[in-house]
């Protein structure tokens, strides 16, 4: 049985710089509860196509593991919880 496509990646970004990855399967309801939660960020970019929600989890793992290796370990100032 496929699984269901209905995860989508998205960046949140203050400027150029990258402040949270993450999956959101509503993505204009995301960019509204994004926007009232304090954050400070300039955009919301979804960067996939809809995957399965495993499939996204993994590539969000991916970014920020990769983010880290460009910034010396740190993650994205929004992903703290999600350091690996």
């Amino acid at each position: 049985m496929r699984k269901r496509r209905d995860t989508w990646l998205y960046e949140l970004k203050d400027g150029n710089e990258i402040v949270q990855y993450g999956l959101t399967n509503a993505p204009d309801r995301r960019a509204i509860e994004q926007a009232n939660s304090g954050k400070k960020f300039t955009h919301l970019n979804i960067i996939s196509v809809a995957l399965s929600r495993e499939s996204a989890e993994k590539r969000e793992k991916e970014l920020i593991q990769k983010y880290q290796r460009q910034h010396g370990g740190r993650p994205p100032r929004y992903n703290i919880a999600k350091t690996y």
